[in-house]
């Protein structure tokens, strides 16, 4: 079976981002599978260095954290996965976390920024697939 795709949002999907709340905080769960070798375009000055998808995420990081936390970003959880219990078993994450921004016009801001546009040439050489969801946080405290 052919691995899905999902590295960059699509068009409806940022549109209907766009359209929620812009004023609330959010949460943004992360789920990051890595490429083997980095996959960046032609002409990139790290192509065919041979990096491998987490090196290149790296890189994204380094480059882009310094606007994630200018605007307020932060991580709030980070783990390691070790198996599916409930789901598929062919989807396996190499990276998880939950990036935490104090509304979601931080994390437009963010996507929008043209030193990050530079930075997500390495996210996009890094990720083989991905899945970004938008969360409210509950603060009821409430456990169910």
């Amino acid at each position: 079976m052919a691995e899905d795709r999902y590295i960059d949002p699509d068009r409806a999907a940022f549109e209907a981002f766009k359209a929620l709340p812009r004023d609330t905080p959010i949460h943004m769960l992360n789920l990051i599978r890595y490429r083997a070798e980095a996959a960046y375009p032609a002409g990139h000055a790290l192509a065919g260095k041979g990096l491998t998808g987490a090196e290149a995420y790296a890189e994204y990081g380094k480059a882009s954290g310094p606007i994630f936390t200018r605007l307020g970003g932060s991580i709030l959880w980070r783990g390691r996965f070790e198996g599916m219990v409930i789901g598929p078993d062919d989807k396996q994450w190499d990276n998880v976390f939950i990036a935490q921004y104090p509304n979601a016009g931080a994390f437009l801001a963010m996507v929008t920024d043209p030193d990050y546009r530079l930075a997500v040439v390495h996210r996009q050489a890094a990720v083989l697939t991905s899945r970004l969801m938008r969360f409210a946080p509950d603060l009821s405290g409430d456990m169910f």
